[in-house]
């Protein structure tokens, strides 16, 4: 058994080890869960991941409940099927989503999952970007997937729900290096109905458009669209998409008591600025997420930057035997050029690794 310290690692680290503890076979046990955070242990999402992965797996659990710091999980043979998992609050539906995709390398017949909680909450990717940023990336290198979002969830009453459908899938190496210019900008605002009146989803989409336009990107202005949608409680999302061609971005903020909708719009748009001014291919949420998909299918990794997530979720992965390695961009790519346009500035670091024989 895998023996793994989850204290300087968030819900990421959970993640990686439950993804590739499924596909590796290798039983685990994950001691001080979240140990540095203010919120110790299991929450609501980190159970229902578990619980996702281990029904996929047919694995043995144990320690698996909310709050507890230590766990086991011992899976059998990845399967396909018909799963659903209850968060049982707002908690992350797209991060439970995040845990299972993996697993699409190693089917041999389809997979749904069906997650009920949060689908657009804070400190987690709302539906929109896993719908628009990440599944066509991986889509783009040969993994088969897809999310329908059946009801929006937002804090504190959750009650959405989405679906994950995945196909057998035998990626190629997943190369972003260099990211190109931004050839569309897009940006999705959704509200409760209950907003309506207040004109919540149609002012975060104008401020978008106000703020980015022509002027802001020197390529094409942003196509915002607005709509609201039935929901357990109020809330509103904002996700803003940047493709550029063989790599994309993106960047939302989810609306807050009191905070008017123009700055919930106007903290996507500087995330955006940000990145831009970064010249990496992805965004730094996205990068983090990436890594795990590098190290299995192999390929090249551009990041804006090293952060403490990178760093737990690289040693998570490394402990599993894989060769991940994340280093110096002039270090990682001998003989190529390092940085991006000159409107763009430079890159971050690389994450590299083989492909596996």
């Amino acid at each position: 058994m895998l023996e793994l310290d989850g204290g300087d690692g968030g819900g990421q680290l959970v993640r990686t080890a439950l993804s590739l503890s499924a596909l590796t076979g290798q039983a685990i046990r994950v001691e001080n869960v979240r140990g540095s955070r203010p919120n110790r242990g299991l929450r609501p999402q980190h159970v229902a991941a578990v619980e996702a992965v281990g029904a996929a797996t047919d694995a043995t659990l144990d320690g698996v409940e909310r709050e507890s710091d230590a766990f086991s999980f011992a899976p059998e043979a990845v399967r396909g099927g018909t799963f659903t998992v209850d968060v049982g609050s707002a908690g992350s539906a797209t991060l439970v989503c995040d845990a299972v995709a993996p697993l699409a390398v190693a089917l041999d017949r389809p997979l749904t999952l069906t997650v009920r909680g949060g689908t657009d909450v804070k400190w987690s990717p709302p539906a929109d970007f896993l719908r628009h940023v990440k599944l066509p990336l991986l889509r783009a290198v040969g993994v088969r997937a897809d999310l329908s979002v059946h009801r929006r969830g937002f804090y504190p009453a959750g009650g959405g729900r989405l679906t994950l459908t995945l196909r057998p899938s035998s990626p190629s190496e997943l190369r972003l290096s260099n990211r190109g210019p931004v050839e569309r900008l897009s940006a999705s605002a959704v509200a409760s109905e209950s907003l309506e009146s207040a004109s919540v989803a149609e002012r975060m989409a104008d401020a978008v458009r106000e703020r980015l336009g022509g002027a802001g990107t020197a390529e094409r202005p942003v196509k915002a669209t607005a709509r609201y949608v039935e929901s357990d409680c109020p809330g509103a999302v904002v996700t803003l998409v940047a493709d550029c061609g063989s790599s994309r971005a993106g960047f939302d903020a989810v609306g807050e008591r009191g905070l008017p909708s123009e700055d919930v719009a106007g903290r996507a748009v500087e995330a955006f600025r940000s990145w831009r001014a970064t010249g990496a291919p992805v965004d730094e949420h996205l990068g983090d997420q990436l890594l795990l998909w590098v190290a299995l299918a192999g390929g090249e990794l551009r990041l804006p930057r090293v952060t403490d997530h990178v760093r737990t979720n690289a040693e998570t992965i490394r402990a599993f035997g894989y060769g991940l390695r994340v280093g110096d961009g002039e270090e990682s790519r001998t003989g190529e050029e390092t940085g991006a346009d000159e409107e763009d500035g430079t890159g971050g670091v690389v994450a590299t690794a083989p492909s596996p024989e």
